[in-house]
């Protein structure tokens, strides 16, 4: 188990960047091109109530949109985690085909429901060669991972930790921390940054919604050991986290981070709004230093409620 002293220590090469004013940070990034991009998450497509065809319309509504590339924040389907292994492989056959509607590169950020047969209810044994994470990664490549688009740094993380008990929480593992602390790293002082993670990492999502009355066995709704991840951008020049997971629309700011957690595709599971937000997706501009969003809705009507 890797110590959050020892995480602080691996920040050392960043001492430059973490001494470097936030204002400095912005007055470089004003040369940089500007351009947009889209994060659409938690589509859960599914052949029932529509979902498909709420699917589909959201992608040729954002194709509509000028972007260099997309990014999918997690839940593509609906469901991998209790369902029969042939169930979940059509649900990824028909994402993908409803995906090449969109017309753009998307970089993916794996989701609870793309894990692949936790729930001992799916029937699909340990020993699969697709069992657990490993469907989401022969279909879509690694679990996290970063690439640059000019000349902004974007980092995808999995925050699906899998529990002894079948069942899934908030989590970025210790090999994931190590690979993060490395990345961030190895980044010229200053460079924009966005991440895109599932489970958010900051939320005030419980607060929203009426007290529960017992506990629940997994911190589920936020990456339980988010510290850890938020100690290694200290010093960097985050622009902003891209979230899913509630589907909601949420906005909330943390030592000058803006966390933005983006309403779903698929609504309140293709039933209608979801607290409010509509069925939707995220249009994300970064120009002069920052990262703007705006959420756009697609004109999805449910059949059930």
């Amino acid at each position: 188990m890797t110590t959050r002293r020892q995480f602080l220590t691996m920040l050392g090469a960043t001492g430059v960047a973490a001494a470097a004013p936030r204002s400095l940070f912005a007055a470089a990034a004003e040369t940089e091109e500007p351009f947009s991009f889209l994060f659409i998450t938690d589509a859960h497509l599914q052949p029932e109530l529509n979902g498909v065809v709420g699917t589909d319309m959201a992608m040729k509504k954002a194709r509509t949109f000028k972007a260099d590339f997309a990014i999918n924040g997690g839940d593509h389907v609906f469901d991998s985690l209790g369902v029969p292994k042939q169930r979940a492989l059509s649900l990824f056959d028909l994402y993908e085909k409803t995906e090449q509607d969109l017309g753009l590169k998307v970089h993916h950020t794996i989701g609870n429901h793309d894990v692949l047969g936790i729930y001992a209810s799916s029937g699909v044994p340990a020993t699969d060669p697709l069992y657990g994470k490993k469907l989401f990664e022969e279909r879509f490549g690694k679990l996290y991972y970063s690439f640059d688009h000019k000349g902004h740094h974007f980092v995808v993380l999995d925050s699906i930790g899998i529990t002894p008990d079948h069942a899934y929480e908030g989590r970025v593992d210790d090999a994931q921390l190590q690979w993060l602390a490395a990345d961030l790293a190895a980044l010229p002082a200053g460079t924009p940054i966005i991440v895109s993670v599932h489970i958010p990492l900051v939320s005030a999502f419980a607060s929203y919604v009426p007290e529960q009355s017992t506990s629940s066995a997994h911190h589920s709704l936020t990456v339980a050991n988010a510290n850890q991840v938020l100690d290694l951008f200290a010093g960097h020049n985050v622009l902003g986290v891209l979230q899913g997971h509630t589907h909601i629309n949420e906005l909330v700011e943390w030592k000058g981070v803006p966390y933005i957690t983006s309403g779903a595709v698929c609504g309140n599971w293709w039933k209608g709004a979801r607290m409010g937000t509509p069925e939707g997706f995220t249009v994300a501009t970064v120009a002069n230093g920052r990262l703007t969003t705006r959420y756009e809705t697609y004109g999805f009507k449910a059949v059930a409620s």
